[in-house]
Protein backbone atom coordinates (compact mmCIF):
# COMPACT_ATOMS: atom_id res chain seq x y z
CA UNK A 1 0.00 0.00 0.00
CA UNK A 2 1.47 3.78 -0.74
CA UNK A 3 0.35 6.05 2.02
CA UNK A 4 -3.85 6.29 2.10
CA UNK A 5 -4.28 5.11 -1.16
CA UNK A 6 -3.43 1.40 -3.02
CA UNK A 7 -3.82 -0.71 -5.65
CA UNK A 8 -7.19 -1.38 -6.52
CA UNK A 9 -8.39 -4.23 -9.11
CA UNK A 10 -11.59 -4.13 -10.54
CA UNK A 11 -13.42 -7.25 -12.67
CA UNK A 12 -16.07 -6.51 -14.70
CA UNK A 13 -17.63 -7.71 -18.05
CA UNK A 14 -19.34 -4.45 -18.84
CA UNK A 15 -17.04 -2.42 -20.56
CA UNK A 16 -18.73 1.30 -19.51
CA UNK A 17 -18.63 0.17 -15.81
CA UNK A 18 -15.05 -1.01 -16.38
CA UNK A 19 -14.08 2.49 -17.67
CA UNK A 20 -16.17 4.47 -15.42
CA UNK A 21 -14.87 2.50 -12.02
CA UNK A 22 -11.20 3.26 -13.31
CA UNK A 23 -11.42 6.87 -14.22
CA UNK A 24 -13.12 7.48 -11.12
CA UNK A 25 -10.71 5.43 -8.52
CA UNK A 26 -7.56 6.78 -10.72
CA UNK A 27 -8.66 10.37 -9.93
CA UNK A 28 -8.80 9.65 -6.12
CA UNK A 29 -5.29 8.79 -6.14
CA UNK A 30 -5.52 4.62 -6.53
CA UNK A 31 -3.27 2.33 -8.80
CA UNK A 32 -6.10 1.13 -10.89
CA UNK A 33 -5.72 -2.82 -12.49
CA UNK A 34 -8.56 -3.19 -15.26
CA UNK A 35 -10.46 -6.79 -16.05
CA UNK A 36 -12.84 -8.16 -18.26
CA UNK A 37 -13.06 -11.56 -17.11
CA UNK A 38 -12.34 -13.68 -13.61
CA UNK A 39 -10.11 -16.02 -15.03
CA UNK A 40 -7.84 -12.89 -16.34
CA UNK A 41 -8.38 -11.37 -12.66
CA UNK A 42 -6.67 -14.53 -10.90
CA UNK A 43 -3.39 -14.60 -13.15
CA UNK A 44 -3.02 -10.66 -12.57
CA UNK A 45 -3.57 -11.16 -9.19
CA UNK A 46 -1.19 -13.49 -8.76
CA UNK A 47 1.55 -11.76 -10.73
CA UNK A 48 0.94 -8.67 -8.60
CA UNK A 49 -1.58 -8.84 -5.85
CA UNK A 50 -3.27 -5.98 -5.19
CA UNK A 51 -4.52 -4.52 -1.97
CA UNK A 52 -8.07 -4.64 -2.35
CA UNK A 53 -10.43 -6.13 -5.41
CA UNK A 54 -13.95 -4.31 -6.72
CA UNK A 55 -15.72 -7.45 -7.97
CA UNK A 56 -18.76 -8.04 -10.29
CA UNK A 57 -20.97 -11.41 -10.07
CA UNK A 58 -22.43 -11.86 -13.63
CA UNK A 59 -19.69 -12.42 -16.01
CA UNK A 60 -19.11 -15.13 -18.84
CA UNK A 61 -16.61 -17.91 -17.88
CA UNK A 62 -16.00 -17.65 -13.93
CA UNK A 63 -18.57 -15.47 -12.32
CA UNK A 64 -18.20 -13.59 -9.53
CA UNK A 65 -18.79 -16.20 -6.76
CA UNK A 66 -16.65 -18.75 -8.49
CA UNK A 67 -13.88 -15.89 -9.05
CA UNK A 68 -13.92 -15.24 -5.00
CA UNK A 69 -13.81 -18.58 -3.79
CA UNK A 70 -10.58 -19.52 -5.92
CA UNK A 71 -9.15 -15.98 -4.29
CA UNK A 72 -9.45 -17.61 -0.96
CA UNK A 73 -7.89 -20.95 -2.02
CA UNK A 74 -4.58 -19.18 -2.97
CA UNK A 75 -2.26 -18.86 0.27
CA UNK A 76 -0.95 -15.52 -0.95
CA UNK A 77 -4.18 -14.07 -2.20
CA UNK A 78 -6.59 -15.27 0.55
CA UNK A 79 -6.02 -11.97 2.81
CA UNK A 80 -6.71 -9.27 -0.33
CA UNK A 81 -10.11 -8.03 0.43
CA UNK A 82 -12.88 -8.64 -2.01
CA UNK A 83 -15.77 -5.91 -2.60
CA UNK A 84 -18.45 -7.21 -4.38
CA UNK A 85 -20.15 -4.24 -6.88
CA UNK A 86 -23.19 -5.98 -8.54
CA UNK A 87 -26.52 -5.13 -10.07
CA UNK A 88 -28.27 -8.20 -7.87
CA UNK A 89 -30.00 -7.00 -4.85
CA UNK A 90 -31.55 -9.86 -3.65
CA UNK A 91 -30.60 -10.91 -0.28
CA UNK A 92 -29.63 -14.20 -1.17
CA UNK A 93 -27.19 -12.55 -3.75
CA UNK A 94 -25.86 -10.88 -1.08
CA UNK A 95 -25.46 -13.77 1.20
CA UNK A 96 -23.75 -15.53 -1.45
CA UNK A 97 -21.16 -12.79 -1.82
CA UNK A 98 -20.49 -13.31 1.77
CA UNK A 99 -20.25 -16.96 1.40
CA UNK A 100 -17.79 -17.04 -1.36
CA UNK A 101 -15.06 -14.46 0.75
CA UNK A 102 -16.09 -11.00 -0.04
CA UNK A 103 -15.70 -8.23 2.93
CA UNK A 104 -18.52 -5.74 1.51
CA UNK A 105 -21.26 -5.35 -1.01
CA UNK A 106 -22.28 -2.47 -2.81
CA UNK A 107 -25.54 -2.50 -5.39
CA UNK A 108 -25.39 -0.91 -8.71
CA UNK A 109 -25.99 1.67 -9.64
CA UNK A 110 -23.95 3.00 -7.23
CA UNK A 111 -22.94 6.12 -6.37
CA UNK A 112 -18.83 6.14 -6.10
CA UNK A 113 -18.93 8.45 -2.35
CA UNK A 114 -20.65 4.88 -0.91
CA UNK A 115 -17.70 3.15 -2.97
CA UNK A 116 -14.49 5.21 -2.13
CA UNK A 117 -15.86 5.03 1.97
CA UNK A 118 -16.14 1.63 1.90
CA UNK A 119 -12.66 1.13 -0.40
CA UNK A 120 -10.97 3.34 2.66
CA UNK A 121 -12.30 1.32 5.31
CA UNK A 122 -11.54 -2.21 4.46
CA UNK A 123 -7.89 -0.56 3.03
CA UNK A 124 -7.89 0.61 6.53
CA UNK A 125 -8.71 -2.77 8.03
CA UNK A 126 -6.16 -4.64 5.64
CA UNK A 127 -3.22 -2.27 6.87
CA UNK A 128 -4.26 -3.13 10.70
CA UNK A 129 -4.67 -6.66 10.03
CA UNK A 130 -0.92 -6.32 8.33
CA UNK A 131 0.70 -4.43 10.88
CA UNK A 132 -0.87 -6.75 13.96
CA UNK A 133 0.45 -9.86 11.80
CA UNK A 134 4.02 -7.92 11.55
CA UNK A 135 3.66 -7.29 15.21
CA UNK A 136 3.02 -11.08 16.46
CA UNK A 137 5.39 -12.47 14.03
CA UNK A 138 8.42 -10.07 15.85
CA UNK A 139 6.62 -11.05 19.08
CA UNK A 140 6.86 -15.09 18.46
CA UNK A 141 10.34 -14.46 17.29
CA UNK A 142 11.07 -12.42 20.35
CA UNK A 143 9.26 -15.04 22.83
CA UNK A 144 11.52 -17.34 20.86
CA UNK A 145 14.44 -16.17 21.48
CA UNK A 146 14.16 -15.33 24.78
CA UNK A 147 12.77 -18.69 25.65
CA UNK A 148 16.21 -19.97 23.74
CA UNK A 149 18.33 -17.89 25.92
CA UNK A 150 16.55 -19.44 28.86
CA UNK A 151 17.22 -22.89 27.70
CA UNK A 152 20.78 -22.24 26.52
CA UNK A 153 21.19 -20.62 29.98
CA UNK A 154 19.35 -24.14 31.64
CA UNK A 155 21.51 -25.83 30.07
CA UNK A 156 24.66 -24.54 30.38
CA UNK A 157 23.89 -24.68 34.38
CA UNK A 158 23.31 -28.57 34.03
CA UNK A 159 26.51 -28.68 32.43
CA UNK A 160 28.19 -26.81 34.83
CA UNK A 161 26.90 -29.14 37.78
CA UNK A 162 27.69 -32.30 35.85
CA UNK A 163 31.15 -30.39 35.60
CA UNK A 164 31.42 -30.48 39.33
CA UNK A 165 30.62 -33.60 39.89
CA UNK A 166 33.22 -34.59 37.26
CA UNK A 167 35.70 -32.67 38.77
CA UNK A 168 35.85 -35.08 41.72
CA UNK A 169 37.91 -37.16 39.24
CA UNK A 170 40.36 -34.72 37.85
CA UNK A 171 41.84 -37.41 35.09
CA UNK A 172 38.61 -36.87 33.18
CA UNK A 173 39.64 -33.52 32.28
CA UNK A 174 37.95 -32.11 29.61
CA UNK A 175 35.97 -35.33 29.06
CA UNK A 176 32.22 -33.88 28.95
CA UNK A 177 33.11 -31.48 26.00
CA UNK A 178 34.12 -34.20 24.15
CA UNK A 179 32.18 -36.87 24.81
CA UNK A 180 28.71 -34.50 23.94
CA UNK A 181 30.37 -33.69 20.64
CA UNK A 182 31.22 -37.19 20.18
CA UNK A 183 27.00 -38.04 20.19
CA UNK A 184 26.56 -35.17 18.53
CA UNK A 185 28.27 -36.44 15.37
CA UNK A 186 27.64 -39.67 15.94
CA UNK A 187 24.18 -39.31 16.27
CA UNK A 188 24.10 -36.88 13.08
CA UNK A 189 25.52 -39.14 10.92
CA UNK A 190 22.89 -41.55 11.58
CA UNK A 191 20.38 -39.18 11.23
CA UNK A 192 18.48 -40.55 7.72
CA UNK A 193 20.55 -43.51 7.63
CA UNK A 194 18.23 -46.37 6.80
CA UNK A 195 20.64 -48.87 8.94
CA UNK A 196 19.39 -47.15 12.12
CA UNK A 197 16.72 -48.50 13.28
CA UNK A 198 14.94 -45.76 15.17
CA UNK A 199 14.73 -42.52 13.71
CA UNK A 200 16.52 -39.45 14.57
CA UNK A 201 15.34 -35.62 14.30
CA UNK A 202 17.00 -32.67 15.09
CA UNK A 203 15.42 -32.73 18.51
CA UNK A 204 17.34 -36.02 19.35
CA UNK A 205 20.43 -34.92 18.04
CA UNK A 206 19.86 -31.49 20.68
CA UNK A 207 19.29 -33.89 23.51
CA UNK A 208 21.78 -36.28 22.99
CA UNK A 209 24.17 -33.30 23.04
CA UNK A 210 22.71 -31.68 26.06
CA UNK A 211 22.25 -34.55 28.16
CA UNK A 212 25.62 -36.66 27.87
CA UNK A 213 27.12 -35.05 29.96
CA UNK A 214 25.06 -36.28 32.60
CA UNK A 215 26.11 -40.04 32.28
CA UNK A 216 28.49 -39.80 35.00
CA UNK A 217 26.43 -37.60 37.45
CA UNK A 218 26.27 -40.55 39.93
CA UNK A 219 29.89 -40.25 41.24
CA UNK A 220 28.69 -38.52 43.10
CA UNK A 221 27.11 -40.89 45.64
CA UNK A 222 30.79 -43.14 45.62
CA UNK A 223 33.01 -42.68 47.88
CA UNK A 224 36.19 -40.93 47.19
CA UNK A 225 38.76 -43.98 48.05
CA UNK A 226 36.77 -45.69 45.65
CA UNK A 227 36.08 -43.54 42.90
CA UNK A 228 40.08 -42.03 43.26
CA UNK A 229 41.19 -44.99 43.86
CA UNK A 230 44.94 -45.65 42.58
CA UNK A 231 45.33 -49.10 41.85
CA UNK A 232 43.04 -51.99 40.63
CA UNK A 233 39.34 -52.23 42.24
CA UNK A 234 38.61 -54.88 44.34
CA UNK A 235 35.39 -57.10 43.32
CA UNK A 236 33.49 -54.85 46.17
CA UNK A 237 34.61 -51.84 45.24
CA UNK A 238 34.02 -52.64 41.70
CA UNK A 239 30.36 -53.34 42.33
CA UNK A 240 30.32 -49.93 44.55
CA UNK A 241 31.82 -48.21 41.40
CA UNK A 242 28.65 -49.89 39.18
CA UNK A 243 25.99 -48.20 41.41
CA UNK A 244 26.77 -44.66 40.13
CA UNK A 245 24.96 -45.88 37.18
CA UNK A 246 21.65 -46.15 39.27
CA UNK A 247 22.54 -43.37 41.34
CA UNK A 248 22.34 -40.87 38.57
CA UNK A 249 19.61 -42.48 37.19
CA UNK A 250 17.41 -42.33 40.04
CA UNK A 251 18.58 -38.56 40.35
CA UNK A 252 17.18 -37.83 37.21
CA UNK A 253 14.33 -39.40 37.17
CA UNK A 254 12.58 -37.56 40.47
CA UNK A 255 13.24 -34.55 37.84
CA UNK A 256 11.37 -36.85 35.09
CA UNK A 257 8.61 -36.81 37.35
CA UNK A 258 7.92 -33.37 37.85
CA UNK A 259 8.53 -32.30 34.04
CA UNK A 260 7.48 -35.90 32.51
CA UNK A 261 7.58 -34.19 29.27
CA UNK A 262 11.28 -33.34 28.72
CA UNK A 263 12.96 -34.86 26.38
CA UNK A 264 16.02 -33.99 27.42
CA UNK A 265 15.92 -35.06 30.99
CA UNK A 266 13.86 -38.49 29.62
CA UNK A 267 17.41 -39.08 27.74
CA UNK A 268 19.81 -38.66 30.58
CA UNK A 269 18.34 -41.19 33.13
CA UNK A 270 18.57 -43.63 29.94
CA UNK A 271 21.84 -42.47 29.40
CA UNK A 272 23.27 -42.43 33.17
CA UNK A 273 21.48 -46.17 34.05
CA UNK A 274 22.56 -48.07 30.49
CA UNK A 275 25.68 -46.53 29.54
CA UNK A 276 27.41 -49.47 30.58
CA UNK A 277 25.44 -51.95 28.84
CA UNK A 278 26.67 -53.91 26.26
CA UNK A 279 25.53 -55.06 23.32
CA UNK A 280 25.58 -58.76 23.53
CA UNK A 281 23.67 -58.53 27.61
CA UNK A 282 26.76 -58.62 29.42
CA UNK A 283 27.15 -54.87 30.50
CA UNK A 284 25.54 -53.39 33.94
CA UNK A 285 22.90 -52.76 35.37
CA UNK A 286 20.18 -54.50 33.84
CA UNK A 287 22.05 -56.71 31.41
CA UNK A 288 20.14 -55.23 28.62
CA UNK A 289 20.86 -56.40 25.19
CA UNK A 290 20.99 -55.26 21.41
CA UNK A 291 18.11 -52.77 20.97
CA UNK A 292 16.54 -53.06 24.46
CA UNK A 293 19.26 -50.65 25.44
CA UNK A 294 18.07 -47.03 24.51
CA UNK A 295 20.29 -45.64 21.23
CA UNK A 296 21.20 -42.65 23.17
CA UNK A 297 23.00 -44.87 25.94
CA UNK A 298 24.40 -47.09 23.16
CA UNK A 299 26.01 -43.87 21.08
CA UNK A 300 27.22 -42.84 24.84
CA UNK A 301 28.59 -45.85 25.17
CA UNK A 302 30.80 -45.54 22.41
CA UNK A 303 31.53 -42.05 22.88
CA UNK A 304 32.55 -42.89 26.43
CA UNK A 305 34.65 -45.59 25.53
CA UNK A 306 36.31 -43.67 22.81
CA UNK A 307 37.32 -41.17 25.22
CA UNK A 308 38.46 -43.35 27.94
CA UNK A 309 41.04 -44.51 25.85
CA UNK A 310 42.92 -42.10 24.46
CA UNK A 311 43.24 -40.11 27.42
CA UNK A 312 45.76 -41.18 30.91
CA UNK A 313 44.22 -42.72 33.52
CA UNK A 314 46.22 -43.91 36.88
CA UNK A 315 45.69 -47.37 35.77
CA UNK A 316 46.98 -47.12 32.05
CA UNK A 317 48.47 -45.13 29.51
CA UNK A 318 46.91 -42.97 26.43
CA UNK A 319 46.21 -45.30 23.40
CA UNK A 320 46.20 -43.93 19.37
CA UNK A 321 43.33 -43.04 17.28
CA UNK A 322 44.61 -46.01 15.08
CA UNK A 323 44.83 -48.48 18.11
CA UNK A 324 41.65 -46.74 19.31
CA UNK A 325 40.05 -47.68 16.32
CA UNK A 326 41.04 -51.29 15.85
CA UNK A 327 39.55 -51.69 19.47
CA UNK A 328 36.00 -50.66 19.05
CA UNK A 329 35.99 -52.51 15.75
CA UNK A 330 36.66 -55.78 17.50
CA UNK A 331 34.36 -54.97 20.07
CA UNK A 332 31.39 -54.59 17.00
CA UNK A 333 28.32 -56.54 17.83
CA UNK A 334 29.97 -57.59 21.62
CA UNK A 335 30.25 -54.56 23.13
CA UNK A 336 28.69 -51.98 21.00
CA UNK A 337 25.76 -51.49 18.18
CA UNK A 338 27.15 -52.81 14.53
CA UNK A 339 25.58 -49.93 13.36
CA UNK A 340 27.18 -47.53 15.61
CA UNK A 341 30.81 -49.26 14.74
CA UNK A 342 29.91 -48.74 11.01
CA UNK A 343 28.95 -45.30 11.47
CA UNK A 344 31.85 -44.53 13.82
CA UNK A 345 34.33 -45.98 10.89
CA UNK A 346 32.57 -43.61 8.45
CA UNK A 347 33.26 -40.64 10.84
CA UNK A 348 36.41 -41.66 12.86
CA UNK A 349 38.48 -38.60 11.35
CA UNK A 350 36.11 -35.81 13.36
CA UNK A 351 36.87 -37.59 16.60
CA UNK A 352 40.21 -37.18 16.31
CA UNK A 353 39.61 -33.52 15.29
CA UNK A 354 38.02 -33.04 18.23
CA UNK A 355 39.84 -35.12 20.70
CA UNK A 356 43.15 -32.64 19.69
CA UNK A 357 40.91 -29.56 19.62
CA UNK A 358 40.08 -30.48 23.20
CA UNK A 359 43.12 -32.04 24.64
CA UNK A 360 44.36 -30.78 28.52
CA UNK A 361 47.80 -30.60 28.84
CA UNK A 362 49.33 -34.19 30.11
CA UNK A 363 45.65 -35.52 30.07
CA UNK A 364 46.97 -37.73 26.57
CA UNK A 365 50.32 -38.34 27.33
CA UNK A 366 51.07 -38.40 23.43
CA UNK A 367 52.10 -36.28 20.94
CA UNK A 368 49.30 -34.76 18.92
CA UNK A 369 52.07 -36.10 15.95
CA UNK A 370 51.50 -39.86 16.68
CA UNK A 371 48.20 -39.45 17.86
CA UNK A 372 46.94 -40.94 14.46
Amino acid sequence: MNGLTGNIMVVDDTPENLKLLSSLLKQNGYKVYAMPRGDLALEAALRNPPDLILLDINMPGLNGYETCRLLKQDPILKSIPVIFISALNQTIDKVDAFHSGGVDYITKPFVFEEIQVRITTHLQLRRMQIALEDHNRLLEKRVAEQVRQITDSQMETIFALAKLAELRDKETGRHLERVRLFCRALARHLQGNASCREPIDDRFIDAIYNASPLHDIGKVGIADDVLRKPGKLTAEEYEQMKRHTIIGARTLTLVQHRFPNNAFISMGADIARHHHERWDGTGYPDGLSGCRIPLAARIMSLADVYDALRAVRRYKNALSHAETIRIIIESRSTQFDPVLVDAFQDIHSQFEEITISLMDSGEYGLDTSRTG
